[in-house]
């Protein structure tokens, strides 16, 4: 069938990051793109309820608290001495405006045209919508992109109230900061928000059912980032299955199963989140997901079992990124309408905005020892750099693994401040089968924190065999010879020498023996 058949050649269902990327990637292919929002705004969880307001609200926590200037003015330093709940909310909410003009001004710009409603499968290539209003539009389009995120998890023995106990979407809503706070489910969520209110000196309990947390970072990375969130006052307890949340009024307590019982006046519920596509009918089309309401579609294309049909983004299921999101709706979008275009990068970063940050880039040191390849491992401290000095850094260290065989970068590993940011130089060596060698060759900008890369540059460099060709060869035999030269003209000298007198000494002897 024809495209022009069709009210559209894509219709994008989700404006988070992978659907605004494949909207836009549309409109300047001059298509006709419609997005379709179950939201009053655009900009999907990851600019209302996720990535951008989580991020906005670490950075009002770290300048409001003065954590970053403790270090020279001591622990009671405070930038303002009492922060509430409506100072965090403001920044935020200018932060969420901006984001959402920007984002409606792309789409105006690329002819995109947007939708708010609740989107279903009706047909296999027709949607129906129904706004709040419940008024119901049905529209046609040749391609459809589904990238509806995901929702958070909420199982039936935590009794959710919406103020004492709360999912990670209703976290921010805060009508006050907490004295204490309860975070269960040590995941990337639940760790950044732990640490954030640590840095606000709320007294934290971050709450894992497993031995380990974090379990794609390098276990070094993790040991010092332990350290640090301890040292910053969250009570970390892994090994703790929750038995029971109650609410008490006053405070929320929970029950282990190893019998000990924390109380707080707040928990926040952060283990896990489900893929958001229980209301698509995605049955009525052949589209099926997993038991977490994941998609499963071919990672090259993001095309699902049904052809015309794509998803990509959070819905997906790992990396759950909004960074690979972004990539992923680009590429789904030129891949549906038949435009070619450059594949994905194989290696990106993961940030984790916590308090430290965490970065990481490439492989990590367990996995390099599970595919055995033989590696060496460079280690800087923030500290040992001047930038490090100047900001007055105690902590922070950058860890670079490198092969043995063909000495090209392996991974990089960061934790401590602008960690997000520094990982970025990693991932244009590692993607360009860099080499340690690039670390020691290049200049870096003094003083800066990137010269941790050249400090771990070096430090691996020293511990490898050299190389060949920087290899010299030792000069220590030319003294020798020329001392065994000499000695040689010596001993000849001496030889003629008692040669001589022997022979004088025989002379001698027959004369005085013709004498005779």
């Amino acid at each position: 069938m024809n495209n022009s058949s069709f009210d559209y050649d894509l219709i994008v269902i989700g404006s988070g990051p992978a659907g605004r990327s494949a909207a836009i990637q549309a409109g300047k292919l001059q298509r006709r793109v419609l997005v379709i929002d179950r939201q009053e705004r655009l900009g999907g969880v990851s600019v209302h309820t996720g990535t951008i307001p989580s991020k906005t609200l670490r950075e009002t926590v770290l300048n409001l608290s003065g954590w970053r200037e403790r270090s020279f003015y001591g622990r009671s330093y405070r930038a303002r001495e009492q922060i509430g709940a409506e100072d965090l909310k403001a920044r935020l909410h200018m932060t969420l405006d901006h984001e959402v003009d920007v984002l409606e001004h792309q789409f105006a710009r690329n002819h995109v045209e947007t939708l708010m409603g609740q989107a279903c499968f009706i047909g296999a290539n027709e949607v129906e919508v129904t706004s709040d209003k419940g008024e119901i539009r049905c529209i046609t389009a040749a391609r459809f992109l589904i990238s509806t995120g995901t929702k958070t998890y909420r199982p039936d023995n935590i009794p959710f109230n919406g103020t004492s106990i709360v999912d990670g979407d209703e976290f921010l809503e805060m009508a006050q900061i907490p004295r204490s706070l309860i975070v269960v489910g040590a995941g990337v969520i639940g760790v950044e928000y732990a640490t954030m209110f640590a840095a606000l000196d709320v007294k934290v309990t971050l709450i894992e059912p497993r031995d380990t947390f974090l379990d794609f970072i390098d276990r070094q990375l993790i040991s010092d980032f332990t350290h640090q969130i301890r040292e910053n006052g969250v009570d970390l307890r892994l090994g703790s299955k929750v038995e029971k949340v109650e609410d008490k009024g006053e405070f929320v307590e929970v029950s282990l199963a190893n019998g000990r019982h924390i109380r707080a006046e707040m928990l926040l519920f952060a283990a896990g989140r489900l893929g958001a596509t229980a209301s698509l009918n995605l049955e009525a089309v052949g589209v099926n997901t997993d038991h977490r309401g994941r998609i499963e579609v071919d990672r090259k294309s993001y095309q699902t079992a049904v052809p015309h049909i794509y998803a990509a983004g959070d819905v997906i299921g790992h990396p759950s990124l909004a960074s690979t999101s972004l990539q992923q709706g680009r590429i789904a979008a030129c891949h549906a309408l038949e435009t070619p275009t450059l594949k994905e990068s194989p290696w990106f970063p993961y940030g984790i905005y916590s308090v430290p940050e965490m970065s990481t880039c490439g492989m990590s040191e367990e996995e390099c020892q599970r595919r055995e390849i033989p590696y060496e491992v460079g280690i800087a401290r923030f500290r040992e750099t001047s930038r490090g000095h100047i900001m007055g850094l105690e902590h922070g260290m950058l860890k670079m693994l490198v092969s043995l065989k063909t000495r090209r970068l392996l991974g990089v590993q960061i934790v401590g401040e602008g960690a997000t940011e520094l990982i970025h130089i990693a991932q244009a060596v590692l993607n360009l089968k860099g080499t340690v060698d690039y670390f020691v060759e290049n200049t870096f900008n003094y003083p800066t924190l990137a010269e941790a890369y050249k400090i771990a540059g070096l430090d691996a460099f020293n511990r490898m065999p050299i190389p060949q060709e920087f290899k010299v060869e030792r000069r220590a035999d030319a003294p020798v010879r020329a001392v065994a030269a000499a000695d040689s003209k010596a001993a000849a000298n001496t030889a003629a020498a008692s040669a001589k007198t022997t022979g004088s000494n025989t002379a001698g002897k027959k004369s005085t023996g013709g004498a005779a």
